[in-house]
């Protein structure tokens, strides 16, 4: 085929509009890609900026939500205090089981616990004195108790046991010689040692005499020995303790005589030695000598306050972090 002069040029200026036209049509499409990628470049950031925004909003409402919660719930309570009357030998771990509550339990407060011998609780009690919760480190006073009427029987029920362990000053040849805790009851009764005992007010003297009974250290007034003895009436003398032992009214003084050098040995709960320091565990008492030390508890009788009373107890008892607490301080819950 044969083009004249006018074709060619129609059919170059035909091809170059083409190539124009295309050429345009590329620039565009690239103009679009471009302006498109921008875009979702801009919405990806405002879904981060948004992002943010949302998990700052979450965490601040976090960090206020439990203040707001924990003023609702305080709110919708009305104000309690409890008296607790409590064996001597709970006092630092019952403060720190106190603490723990108050601070998820706003709207109660702990009235100055009294913490005394199992013996003089009940003679508060005997005088009038007002309480809640009686925790007794004795069986026997909490049978007292039940029987005079301070406390409600029908709450009555076994919260803590314990181990009763002889002790001497950490510093002290003993305790060097025995921090295997090989020391026994028998070692005892050769009569070569010092003595510290709570006296019969102390339910850990009981328990001591009870024990010091069965190796012939201790004579009951019954007549009876180990765990048939109530180990509060009797003597030492005519036996290898006569004139060395050293009476005290409460478990802590009792430690206290090993801590200072007082005494030789000392006889008090292994809780004590966790709760004073200063001394060294010697030897461990055998539970077959003596009754099982068991800490009892009661809402009280007169208490106004026993709803309560028994939430703080249901709690104290099932509460993970108290748990923990009574374990570091050397009790063990019976249930």
């Amino acid at each position: 085929m044969q083009f004249g002069y006018e074709g060619a040029v129609r059919l170059v200026m035909g091809s170059n509009v083409e190539d124009r036209e295309n050429e345009g049509r590329y620039s565009m499409k690239k103009h679009i890609r471009i302006m498109l990628a921008s875009v979702c470049a801009f919405a990806m950031v405002g879904a981060f900026a948004l992002i943010g925004c949302s998990s700052n909003t979450e965490q601040q409402a976090g960090e206020t939500q439990k203040p707001a919660e924990e003023q609702a719930k305080s709110e919708s309570h009305e104000a309690v205090e409890l008296q607790l009357f409590a064996a001597n030998s709970l006092s630092k771990a019952m403060d720190a089981v106190q603490e723990l509550y108050t601070q998820d339990h706003t709207w109660v407060t702990f009235k100055d616990t009294q913490y005394l011998s199992s013996g003089e609780l009940n003679e508060q009690l005997a005088g009038g004195a007002y309480a809640d919760v009686l925790i007794s480190a004795s069986k026997g006073k909490m049978d007292d108790a039940v029987e005079k009427g301070y406390v409600d029987e029908a709450t009555r029920f076994d919260m803590f046991k314990n181990d009763l362990v002889m002790v001497a000053g950490e510093d002290s040849e003993l305790a060097a010689k025995y921090a295997d805790q090989s020391f026994t009851l028998d070692d005892l009764a050769t009569g070569d040692y010092t003595v510290a005992v709570g006296d019969a007010s102390v339910p850990a003297g009981n328990y001591t005499n009870q024990a010091l009974s069965t190796v012939g250290c201790f004579i009951d007034a019954d007549g009876k020995t180990g765990k048939d003895s109530a180990g509060t009436d009797g003597s030492y003398d005519g036996t290898p303790l006569e004139g060395k032992v050293n009476l005290q009214s409460s478990v802590g003084n009792v430690c206290k005589q090993a801590q200072s050098g007082a005494v030789d040995v000392a006889f008090v709960y292994s809780s004590d030695v966790y709760r004073f320091g200063g001394v060294k565990v010697i030897g461990v008492v055998p539970d077959d000598t003596h009754k099982n030390i068991i800490y009892p508890a009661a809402i009280c009788k007169d208490s106004t306050q026993a709803e309560a009373a028994n939430e703080f107890i249901e709690w104290a008892t099932t509460n993970a972090d108290a748990k923990k607490l009574w374990q570091e301080w050397g009790f063990e819950l019976v249930s």
